[in-house]
């Protein structure tokens, strides 16, 4: 079945997410230490048909690149030499920390659970997905 993936690229962790098979819905998956997200990927895409990455790219509020995206530039790189074949799309990630934050109060998460970082990429990379996801469907109609 194929699946859109979700990255939310950061040095130490990396939160990825996954769309459903339709496309249409975003959820959190995992968070990977920087290091390893590229074999993770390979890995997931043994098992699942990924056709397409939506990645975070950091921007300002003047629209340009953050100091941020020059580490999401050189992860670029990588993930396209590791998947020549997928195409990787850029989604706008500013406030999805803010956004991940809202949505574990709003869901009813513990403080002490919200203070975990893992859980915030995660839910982060659903968010920069679901946008996407949100932005295409509404550009078919």
């Amino acid at each position: 079945m194929d699946r859109i993936i979700g990255i939310d690229y950061g040095r130490k962790r990396v939160g990825v997410a996954v769309s459903d098979p339709l496309c249409i819905f975003a959820s959190p998956l995992e968070t990977v230490p920087g290091a390893n997200i590229i074999d993770y990927l390979k890995k997931y895409a043994q098992k699942e048909s990924v056709t397409c990455f939506v990645v975070g790219y950091p921007m300002n509020m003047d629209n340009s690149p953050s100091e941020a995206a020059a580490d999401v530039d050189i992860f670029l790189k990588n993930l396209k030499k590791a998947f020549p074949d997928v195409p990787v799309a850029l989604e706008d990630e500013r406030f999805t920390s803010v956004l991940a934050h809202r949505a574990m109060i709003d869901g009813g998460m513990k403080a002490r659970d919200r203070r975990d970082k893992n859980s915030v990429d995660r839910i982060s990379a659903a968010i920069i997905l679901q946008s996407y996801l949100d932005r295409v469907k509404n550009s078919e109609k």
